[in-house]
Parts: structure tokens; sequence; C-alpha cells
């Protein structure tokens, strides 16, 4: 196994979400209106084993007869651009956003928070739709983890998995477009999504034991559905609580990478995307914090503070991992062709040749950086989120040069979120950046 060792100057290192305020998070209160102190991100992974003994999924209600309610009002003006690209446009929501429950950045404008998701017109920046998300029917499950579900969203399509053991697909725009889908018998458990896989169109989920009236339970399964026509690919059982992993697939989308659950610890497990079956597995860390699928491998922590490449066939390929003495940690990479950038928690960027791991550049940052920042490329550039008094910054990946920083006048707490309606590397003309209540319209060309 290749090696290589390198990373960012030495400076003060930034506080990950789960070391503050007591290892406590704020998260959503779905009955009841309010916030309440949770368990941290950090914790939540973990956390992750104990949906087996029940929970509800998220569902998703009507309003009227035509699924739109009206959009509230904002708070109050939109902050000023202090620096950066002009914004096409801004938007101001009744309330700060909660992105770190999409599983994967949307190619439309869209503004999530606890009143529900709100569509946006992506040349007006306007309310176009709410879709509203409302309680299960049945009241008693926990109150702990399940609060805080995760949201799966498609090209044009909103998804989720009813308790009632439908699928519920709900379109961004046209109401006539929206369907519900019921579930095979072996999935009338708790189901929830775990994400959708783009270029097949292929959305993943799992559902865990439920009681039946005879006193037995519905197994463990991991299942796939192809979207387009609306059919169940594979359902298979699982010994021990397991999920996909966003984006799923890997390797020309011939794998399907998720992560197990076994005994405190967690595992990740390769799977043929066509069938389900298990193809093999890898240790993870005690506490596998992130996990990164790219067209040539699989990217983990290496338990160093480090980043480990993993080959589709599971074999170990290299390692990148902080100097002796060094604090700093990695953050989740991006792959990219033949690069894979890895944000450090300090504030720097470093570019790795995917195929031994030999750093090409490293870019230090303005800003700090957390866990929640997700730096993504559209249009050539490396856009890097970073706290919201920071803002976003672009990189040029051919040289690691530090381009433009784009931050506005606002208070916020939140780190920048990042969208884009690219398709592809260079055919993207809007970059969606936000923070708390306000998102930005920003022009990529």
């Amino acid at each position: 196994m290749q090696s290589s060792s390198g990373g960012p100057a030495r400076g003060t290192s930034w506080q990950w979400d789960e070391e503050t305020d007591g290892g406590g998070a704020t998260e959503d209160v779905i009955a009841g209106g309010g916030e309440r102190t949770g368990p941290s991100r950090r914790r939540l992974l973990l956390g992750a084993g104990a949906l087996a003994a029940g929970g509800a999924a998220w569902t998703l209600g009507r309003s009227g007869g035509s699924g739109a309610r009206p959009t509230p009002g904002p708070t109050g003006p939109p902050p000023t651009a202090l620096s950066g690209p002009t914004p096409l446009w801004t938007y101001r929501g009744p309330e700060a956003m909660t992105p770190e429950r999409l599983t994967d950045p949307p190619r439309r404008p869209v503004f999530l928070s606890r009143k529900g998701l709100q569509v946006l017109d992506p040349a007006k920046g306007t309310a176009a739709r709410l879709l509203v998300f409302d309680p299960p029917a049945n009241r008693s499950w926990p109150s702990d983890l399940d609060m805080l579900g995760k949201v799966v969203v498609g090209p044009d399509h909103l998804f989720t998995a009813t308790y009632q053991g439908h699928l519920e697909a709900r379109h961004f725009t046209d109401p006539a477009a929206d369907w519900s889908l019921p579930l095979p018998d072996e999935l009338q458990g708790q189901v929830r999504l775990a994400g959708y896989d783009r270029d097949p169109g292929i959305l993943y989920g799992y559902s865990w034991g439920h009681p039946r009236a005879d006193g037995s339970s519905t197994d463990n399964r991991l299942f796939a559905l192809r979207v387009i026509d609306r059919a169940l690919l594979w359902s298979v059982r699982t010994e021990r609580t397991e999920q996909p992993v966003t984006p799923a697939t890997f390797g020309g989308g011939s794998l399907l990478a998720c992560i197990r659950f076994v005994d405190g610890r967690t595992e990740l497990v390769a799977r043929a995307a066509a069938t389900g079956r298990e193809l093999w597995t890898a240790p993870g860390e005690e506490d596998l914090r992130w996990c990164v699928t790219g067209a040539t491998g699989v990217y983990v922590p290496d338990g160093n503070g480090g980043v480990r490449m993993l080959l589709p066939t599971g074999e170990p390929g290299w390692t990148h991992s902080p100097h002796r003495r060094e604090s700093w940690r990695a953050l989740p990479p991006v792959a990219q062709n033949t690069r894979v950038y890895i944000p450090w928690d300090q504030g720097v960027v470093s570019c790795l040749d995917v195929s031994n791991g030999a750093e090409l550049w490293s870019c230090r940052l303005p800003f700090p950086l957390d866990r929640r920042s997700r730096p993504l490329v559209a249009n050539g550039t490396l856009f890097v989120p970073g706290t919201s008094v920071g803002g976003v910054s672009a990189i040029y990946p051919a040289t690691g040069e530090l381009g433009w920083t784009f931050h506005d006048s606002g208070p916020g707490k939140d780190v920048w979120t990042l969208a884009t309606d690219a398709t592809h590397q260079y055919d993207g003309t809007r970059l969606y950046a936000g923070h708390d209540d306000v998102l930005h319209a920003l022009p990529l060309n």
C-alpha cells in the first residue's frame, strides 16, 4: 500500500460540532413546535443501530386540494453582499434552514426548514410550492433519534416512505405528477429511505424489524427501486442494521457501498448494485464518521485524522494522514475524475492524485471548516463553504489558486451549504449558496 503524508499548515483548529455545548445538538421536534437538545451529529450515525427498536418515517401531507400552502413572508430585509460575485437573487425564508437533513444537494433551489420544503423559482428566487411534512398518525415512536429524519430528493421529486407502507413521490412544481407506490409485504415494517443515485435513477432504502400479530417480526432488509418505472429491483435480508451510503454507488455504478452497525462499531460493506448481493466487507473505525464514494474507489477515515482509500475490490489503496503531533482532521472529501479534494478542519483543501494519493497542491482558505462543510465542483471550479461569517470560496483546481470569496452581512450561526443546477462538471449556470435563513443564487459563468 502506498502512502503519502501532508496537510495544512499549523494553526488554530476549528471546534467540531459534537465538541460544543456539552455534546448536545439542536434537532427538530415535529409535535410541540419547539427545539430540544438531542444527540450530537457524531452520535447520530452510531445511534442509527437503535432504530431497530422502533421509530417512524417522515410522511408528507397535502394541504388543501392542490398540495400548496401560502408561503410565509420573510422576517426581514435580505442581507447585503459584502464581497464576491453579485447574486442573481437572494431569498430569505421565515426561519433557519436545516440542510443537514438532505442526503444529497438538490439540482434546483430548495429551502428546507422545520415548516417543510419550499421549492424556489430558479430564475426569480420566489417560492413556487411548499411541501409540508406532517407527523405520522401513530405518535408512539421514540422521540430521540427519529425526529431528525433525512430528506431524499431526486431531479424532480421529493421522496418519503410513509408509516403505512407506501413510497410517496411529490413533484417539486406539478401536483399532477405526484405518485404513491405500495411497498411489498417484506417492507411493511419501519422504512427509511437512504438516498437517490441520480445516474441510474435508483432509490435506496432499508427497513428494520416490526412486530407482527403472531409475535414474530419482520426482517431487517435493504432494497433498491428504479424510479422511472417504479419497479423494485431487489430486496435482501440483513442480519444486522445496515444502510446504504449516499451517493450510493461507485466503480461505474456496479457496487453499492453500505455501512453496517455491529456491536457498537461500524464496518463498510460492498454489495452488487444490480442484485444487492454482499461482495466484501472492510473494518471501520469505532465511529465511521463519513464514507465517500468515487469513480475508482471509496474513501473512509484512516483512524489518524486522515483519509484511507479502498479499491473497488476491497483491497487497500493509499492513505493520506496528518504529520505526527498534528491535531487537524480530514472532512468528507470530494472525488472528481482523476483527483480527490480533501478539506481539513483548519481551513485547508488538499488536492490528491487518486491513483497514488500524491499531493498535487494545497490551498489555505480565509475561514475554518467543520464536518458540516460540503464542497462541490461545478463549471470546473471547486467551491468550499465555511462558517456563516467566513462565506464561500472558489478554488481553481488546475492550479490550486484561491479565487473569489463570497459572504454577506447577515448574522448567523450555521455553516454555508451549497447546491448547483449543474448535471455535469461544466454545464451549470447557478450556484445556490445559503446559511441560516438566507439563500443566494450566484452566477457560475
